[in-house]
Formats: structure tokens, sequence, C-alpha cells
């Protein structure tokens, strides 16, 4: 008999960990699979990064970290945001945690009562609805589309907004579409909260230095809305360290004030090596994450100019990150055998098992009519990807 709680139980496995496990099983019965389901760049830490966590060890940093992390990484995250961003946070407002995702949790733990509606743009990274269920809140999904470049409109916000309101959460540049909010289009969504001043907005900014549009343009610079912005960043994406585990928030100081609190009860510091090479990436010149992106960028132009001649596929041209969102509706009611592709599950189920590529069905984002690439992986890798899957959807009758 399962007595797990009724909380754990109400949490949607993460589609993209199921895909990359499906994708290792396959590859460990001898499949010689192509993995465009996980969210990290394919670059190894930089050398630089990796001698500051080797020095750490020598010279035993290896105590107990303090909660909000080591003094000299929160002025370098302060720095950071001045330089960066022109964003003034003094490092009482910063709190490093272990991984974005772990500070976005503080965070919602920190804002959302029972019962409180938080808005979720979708398509949406697969964790924020299942975060908002674990703290008890309400998800408010805002649908979008191809056609809006996968972007709220300031009206569609103000019709989601009701007194239940607690969070409006915004990824810009965005998982799973690309997309990135410009300067204009983020103040239009400012203006709109400005006139409700009990609501509060996350701003996931993780892919910030994966952006192929030139600056990087935080919600947090319109200073009418800035006491209510949570800015959530890490190193994961920009600096190739999905695995140091290293994320941050930047908030008004009684909300970092109570993410520590809550940190110190649960987790404590984050690992203390990993803290001193992720200051050592903050504060380097950014020419890592600048050459990862040039790379990232032509892969993008690689991926849309093959997947084009793709019968069956619609993309737009993302801005950031490096995924594309795929519009696939096109193959549901087509059929493999005995078997019908229903939905965008079935599609990326179908893939891997034929052409032993693995991807992320669009159901997971909260937009079933779409697939997630990555493209993080080589140039020859993601040809042959897409030649694979040419082959196997020209099968689909």
């Amino acid at each position: 008999m399962e007595n797990v709680s009724n909380r754990v139980k109400q949490l949607a496995v993460s589609e993209t960990l199921a895909m990359s496990q499906k994708s290792r099983e396959l590859k460990a019965q001898g499949h010689n699979v192509i993995n465009l389901s996980v969210g990290e760049p394919d670059f190894h830490t930089p050398d630089f990064v990796k001698e500051a966590a080797k020095k750490a060890i020598n010279d035993n940093i290896t105590f107990y970290s303090p909660v909000p992390g080591f003094p000299d990484l929160l002025k370098a995250i302060s720095e950071k945001l001045k330089r960066e961003n022109n964003l003034n946070y003094s490092t009482d407002q910063i709190v490093v945690s272990g991984g974005a995702k772990h500070s976005l949790t503080n965070v919602l733990m920190t804002l959302v009562n029972p019962g409180d509606e938080v808005i979720i743009p979708a398509p949406y990274w697969v964790s924020y609805v299942e975060l908002v269920k674990l703290v008890d809140g309400k998800g408010v999904v805002i649908p979008t589309s191809l056609e809006s470049d996968f972007k709220i409109s300031p009206k569609q916000l103000e019709n989601a907004i009701t007194p239940k309101t607690k969070v409006l959460m915004i990824c810009s540049p965005s998982n799973p579409t690309g997309s990135i909010y410009s300067k204009q289009e983020l103040k239009a969504i400012a203006d709109v909260l400005e006139k409700h001043p009990n609501i509060y907005i996350i701003s996931d900014e993780i892919y910030e230095h994966i952006n192929y549009m030139g600056t990087h343009e935080s919600i947090a610079q319109f200073e009418s809305i800035t006491d209510r912005v949570i800015i959530v960043n890490g190193v994961s994406k920009g600096y190739a360290m999905t695995g140091w585990r290293i994320g941050y928030c930047a908030a008004p100081k009684w909300i970092a004030k109570a993410c520590q609190k809550l940190q110190g009860q649960m987790t404590s510091g984050t690992c203390s090596i990993a803290q001193k090479a992720a200051t050592a990436a903050i504060i380097s010149d950014a020419s890592y994450p600048k050459m990862m992106c040039k790379a990232f960028m032509h892969r993008r132009d690689v991926v849309i100019e093959r997947l084009r001649k793709i019968t069956g596929f619609k993309a737009n041209v993302p801005q950031g990150a490096f995924y594309i969102f795929a519009e696939v509706s096109y193959f549901f009611g087509k059929k493999h055998g005995d078997k019908t592709i229903e939905n965008s599950a079935d599609l990326c189920m179908y893939l891997l098992n034929s052409a032993f590529v693995a991807t992320v069905p669009g159901s997971a984002f909260g937009a079933d009519n779409y697939i997630r690439f990555s493209y993080a992986a080589s140039e020859e890798e993601l040809l042959e990807a897409l030649n694979r899957i040419e082959k196997a959807v020209a099968n689909l009758k």
C-alpha cells in the first residue's frame, strides 16, 4: 500500500528528465540515440572555473558555507547585476541556492499561500506549474502560439488578473520557445502590473547569456515595479555549469531575508566548492558565454533551415536559449502500423523508438500541438537527427 503524501502524488514527473532516462535506457541496449531532449549546453565548464574549484579544495574551503552564500560570491553577483543589467541589488538582497530551480522554489514558498493564483504564460518550463502545486497555489495559464511568437499581450495579462493573483512568472529568454521579450514589450507588461500593487513578478533569466538579440532586458529595470520583482538566475546555462548546481535570486530585502530563513531550515548553504567556481565565472569577462552563444546561433540557423524542409513542421526563429519549439499537429491522426499519433507525447515516443531521436512533448510545457528540440548538440548530430526524423515521419500514413 502506497502512503505517499498527496503533495507528492499530485506532482507530474519531469518530462525532460523522463525522456533523458528513456534515451539512456535505449543507449544501454546498444542503440545509437541522439538526445535532443536535454536542456544543457554541450560545452565543458571553462578551465579557469575548474581551476578555481581545485584551488578551493586545496585551500580546504570544505566546511559549511553561510546560508545565503559566501560574501565574495554575493559581491560578485551584486556587481554583475550592476555591470551587465544596470540594476542595484545589495549583497543582503541576494540568496545563493542549489540551482535556479531551488531559487524558484524558495521564492514561491516565501510568497504563495494556499489558494493564491500564479499567472504562468504557456508554453512554460515544465517545473513552473508543478512548483506552484507544491506550495498549494493555483496556476493560471495564459496560452500563446507560434503566431504571437509565444509571448503574452498586456491585454491577456490584464484579463488573467483576479483579486487572488499573487505572482506572475515570466521567462525571457524562454524555455521552451527561445522567445525574448523586448524592452518595449516588458514595459507594456510593467504598465499593467503598475496598476496592481499586490502582484509580485518572478523573472527567470537563467538563459540571459544565450541571447541573439544583443542586450538582455530585465523587467526589474522599470522603477514602478522594481520593489516587486524577484530575479532568478544562475551559472548553469551561461557558463556550462549545470552539474555545479548554483542559482540565485535577487529580490527586495524582506523576500531575500525570508528565502534565507527558509533555506536555513531546508538545505543550509550550498556547496562551498561550487560557490568558489561560480564566483570565478561571474567575475570573468563573459567571453565564454559569448563564444557559446555564437555557436548556438549558428546551430539554430542550421536546424531551422533543415527543419523547414520536412513536411509537417512549423517553427519560428527563436531569439535566445537553445531550443526549437515546433508545431506538429499535422501528424496527429496519422498512423504507423496499428498505432495512431494522437498527441505530442505519441509523436515523441514514435521518434524515439523508430528514429532513436529524443525530443520532449509540448504537453509537458502546456502546449500539446508542439514538440521541443534542443540544439545543444554538435552540428553533425543535429543534421543526422533531422535526417532520421524526416525518414521516420515519412512513414506515417
